[in-house]
């Protein structure tokens, strides 16, 4: 049997995950073989704040069906977990993980923390199409719309069913019920379990929500006040793409709802192209919502 150097290998230009690398086990005195895959779930901390800083992208749904996940999830290890990691329903329609542990200890309602380990999910399409009201008015802001009161329906049935509701995580939130002339004045507590996200979330910071309060004190009281890892490492996901029928890479693409309002009148958004807006309440929006599973 020969023997050769390293310097004699021949050079590896691409890694696959299933390949293998050389390990030596000090404890048993051994070389052993290791999947890069495994490697890298060794070497990156258990925790939730290293998970949310690596885009891995993998398909992960034989782990979430086999109860592997939810394991890893309430251990808080997130040890198979990485932002991107994606699970596939039985619609067709995939859920990416967004942000691991992203409401983890967050005060909510009566000063009650979420203490429940979660990854936040985000659907990489737009699930279908509504209005937020039937006409141009923000009455109600959220809270008051009809896409809150109903219009969300078919697409959180279609989500329980590919997740399952016993997975999905309910918690408080809290949403702006009341407007005033062109600003949002007032809100309380809700339990969410599936709704539509704010700007904050999606770009960092707020870009039309509340843009012509001015000087008048107003309701800025929100819990979910940083942007997920998702559009952190990669803001092209701010763009999707139409149901699960458009395929060809430059077309299908449809601006999506935002919870907050921009002023009287108007919700935010974020358009086609990955933009900042705002459009009129009756304008036929795409909904991609996220919720928290366990």
């Amino acid at each position: 049997m020969s023997v050769k150097k390293i310097t004699d290998l021949t050079e590896l230009e691409s890694a696959n995950s299933t390949d293998v690398v050389p390990v030596v086990d000090v404890t048993n005195k051994e070389t052993k073989k290791m999947q890069f895959d495994n490697l890298m779930a060794s070497i990156v901390p258990k925790n939730a704040g290293a998970h949310n800083s690596i885009y891995r992208g993998k398909d992960i749904t034989e782990l979430w069906e086999n109860g592997t996940l939810s394991k890893q999830i309430a251990a808080g290890t997130f040890d198979d977990i990485f932002i991107g990691d994606y699970i596939t329903g039985a619609s067709g329609y995939k859920y990416m993980v967004g942000h691991i542990d992203y409401m983890y200890k967050v005060a909510t309602s009566d000063d009650t923390r979420c203490v429940t380990h979660h990854l936040l999910m985000v659907p990489d399409h737009v699930m279908g199409t509504a209005t937020m009201n039937s006409t141009n008015i923000t009455t109600g802001a959220y809270v008051g719309s009809e896409l809150y009161a109903s219009g969300l329906d078919d697409v959180k049935t279609i989500i329980k069913n590919d997740i399952g509701s016993d997975h999905i995580l309910s918690h408080y939130n809290h949403f702006a019920n009341t407007v005033t002339g062109d600003y949002e004045s007032a809100g309380t507590w809700y339990e969410s379990t599936i709704d539509l996200m704010n700007e904050t979330m999606v770009y960092g910071n707020e870009q039309w929500h509340n843009i012509k309060r001015g000087a008048n004190a107003s309701t800025q009281y929100n819990v979910q006040t940083t942007q997920l890892a998702i559009f952190r490492l990669d803001p092209s996901f701010r763009m999707v793409k139409m149901g699960l029928t458009y395929e060809a890479e430059n077309t299908g693409y449809k601006g999506w709802w935002l919870r907050d309002v921009a002023f009287a009148g108007c919700f935010c958004s974020v358009s086609w192209i990955g933009d900042a807006g705002h459009n009129g309440a009756s304008w036929v929006g795409g909904m991609r919502p996220a919720f928290l599973i366990y």
